[in-house]
């Protein structure tokens, strides 16, 4: 049974936010127990390269059965809907980058080459370097509207930071109309993805493949739902009829916009 701390905090129970996982996903104590990634050989190669480079925004493998993973608990609150306002500060958006950051400067002496990675991303944005690729609110951990470690490496695979920077950009600026936005951050998308960028860390060039990125990482997203939803993965189904709406305008709005998250880029 779920039970809550004095502070709201979850303790024990299913934990919310999955999409792939729904319902699947218990917090038992101080550890997570969850279906088995797709790739896990993969997934916890990287763990473990995480773990190894003291690397602390990352949960640690505990345990493997047959079918499911046992993972350290990271204390926080993961950014689930309704995001809570210490999640949408410019402070808070800078942590995103600055735990992105981290988590790239860590990974670079992994080898992916010897593993089966799930979904790969287009050629243009490969660098080698294994990227998380779905810097979802719901997979960000955070304490005090600071983001502290990023959950569900599921996705992970050869990438890039600029990729990981456009996916998360596309969420925490957030890039779309300000229909679509109903908090503190209404009127201020490119304002704050030119702060995000500066935040990253890199160099112009990066910066600007970061702005090119941010429609073709939209497109890779989605088609992983749309796919999954039309082989009747119910979760997806769900999560893409609640947000198709959305995320089509927040594609066109992109495209319109595409000159000026080019100029946010210099």
């Amino acid at each position: 049974m779920q039970t809550l701390q004095a502070d709201g905090r979850q303790t024990d129970g299913p934990l919310p936010g999955a999409t792939a996982n729904r319902g699947l996903v218990v917090r038992v104590g101080d550890a997570v127990l969850r279906p088995k990634a797709p790739c896990w050989h993969a997934t916890h190669a990287l763990l473990a390269h995480l773990t190894a480079v003291g690397f602390d925004g990352a949960p640690r493998v505990l345990a493997v059965s047959p079918s499911t993973e046992m993972l350290t608990y990271m204390d926080g609150q993961a950014a689930v809907p309704p995001l809570p306002e210490d999640t949408l500060t410019d402070a808070a958006l800078v942590s995103v980058a600055d735990l992105l950051r981290r988590y790239h400067a860590a990974v670079t002496s992994f080898d992916p080459a010897k593993y089966q990675w799930p979904w790969p991303i287009p050629a243009r944005f490969r660098t080698g370097l294994v990227s998380h690729n779905d810097v979802h609110p719901a997979n960000l951990v955070f304490r005090d509207g600071r983001a502290v470690a990023l959950i569900d490496f599921d996705w992970a695979g050869p990438g890039s930071a600029t990729w990981d920077f456009a996916a998360a950009a596309r969420y925490w600026a957030p890039l779309t109309g300000d229909r679509d936005i109903a908090d503190s951050r209404q009127g201020r998308a490119l304002e704050r993805f030119r702060m995000f960028l500066y935040a990253s860390g890199l160099p112009r060039a990066g910066r600007r493949q970061v702005a090119e990125a941010v429609v073709a990482n939209h497109d890779w997203t989605y088609a992983i739902v749309t796919e999954a939803a039309a082989a009747g993965h119910q979760g997806f189904a769900d999560h893409w009829r609640a947000v198709a709406g959305p995320a089509n305008r927040a594609r066109r709005w992109c495209q319109r916009h595409e000159r000026d998250l080019l100029a946010a880029a210099r």
